[in-house]
């Protein structure tokens, strides 16, 4: 079978903004083979464009497997499309479900986490008390003005659980001096607060409360770094390189001792669909892209306020 790619975009409800920048599209690849598709975001944190990623996946021969294709792309986001596409594309030609092919249990609803974007200390507030309903709240953190920030959302949902990203935009004097106030105000999670090439600093200073490994951890050759330092690990499809990868990510880093965390870039309801089976059991899952979309897939994912349903045959797998 060959590969076709397109770009496709989605437009957000409101403008989302991380330490990095900001944006009011989702722009992602979507891949074709078959019957099957998938989707993946290129990431410009990883070196990653639009037209990169396209000339990776055109370059890949005809009638490339999952076995192969993870010997012939590196982990990131061109290999994810492609081989969630595989998965896909193997279950509809066998009339079974991936989870079936995957020798999985039958995937039920998880709970996602609900990400604020980053602001001036009023908005967020305003933002953590229109959704102070949700159980938990993910907060995009990493720069001056934090702690102002994150009093404002416990003010604006004081009963939320609520976890932290701050997207490699601290240090780790920073670090020790929030965390003390990170666990006053109940936050349950801190998510990788210092760049990744600086993070061994984690495994010299007290963590009072759990860090997650995000940009550092992409896939099982990461791991063994990151022990020591981290006590969880977010694994995004668009890092390991699709399905196969990560659901090996997931059982070796449980055999080492981290917790789960599951992740997502910004896209569609096709990125987040094979992320569902992956998200069975992990003890965090943000999965909440498209509920930040104004449009999506024509056949979406599933949401009762944070509660996301297994996908659909008509959506993927």
């Amino acid at each position: 079978m060959s590969l076709k790619v397109t770009a496709d975009s989605f437009r957000l409800a409101e403008a989302f903004v991380i330490s990095r920048g900001s944006r009011t599209e989702a722009k992602v690849l979507t891949v074709r083979t078959g019957d099957g598709w998938g989707e993946c975001v290129p990431y410009a944190r990883y070196g990653e464009t639009m037209e990169s990623v396209t000339t990776e996946i055109e370059g890949l021969p005809d009638g490339v497997d999952r076995d192969a294709l993870q010997g012939l792309l590196p982990p990131g986001a061109a290999r994810n499309a492609v081989d969630c596409a595989l998965w896909d594309a193997e279950a509809k030609a066998a009339g079974k479900r991936v989870w079936d092919l995957a020798g999985l249990s039958s995937p039920g609803p998880v709970d996602t986490a609900y990400t604020l974007s980053l602001g001036e200390p009023d908005a967020m507030e305003a933002a953590a008390a229109k959704h102070a309903a949700k159980p938990l709240l993910k907060i995009k953190l990493g720069g001056e003005g934090d702690m102002a920030r994150l009093e404002a959302v416990r003010r604006g949902a004081p009963r939320s659980r609520i976890i932290v990203d701050a997207n490699e935009g601290w240090t780790a004097d920073v670090y020790s001096e929030l965390a003390p106030h990170l666990v006053r105000l109940g936050v349950s999670l801190v998510e990788q607060p210092l760049p990744a090439d600086e993070d061994g600093m984690l495994g010299e200073i007290d963590r009072p409360l759990p860090v997650c490994a995000d940009e550092s951890c992409h896939d099982r050759a990461t791991l063994a770094a990151l022990k020591g330092r981290y006590d969880m690990v977010n694994i995004k499809l668009d890092k390991t390189g699709g399905l196969t990868e990560a659901l090996a990510l997931r059982d070796e880093a449980r055999a080492a001792g981290f917790g789960i965390m599951v992740g997502c870039m910004v896209g569609s309801s096709l990125a987040m669909a094979p992320a569902v089976l992956l998200a069975q059991g992990a003890e965090v899952v943000d999965l909440d892209a498209p509920l930040l979309l104004a449009e999506d897939r024509p056949v979406p994912l599933r949401y009762e306020g944070t509660v996301v349903h297994p996908p659909e045959v008509g959506l993927w797998g």
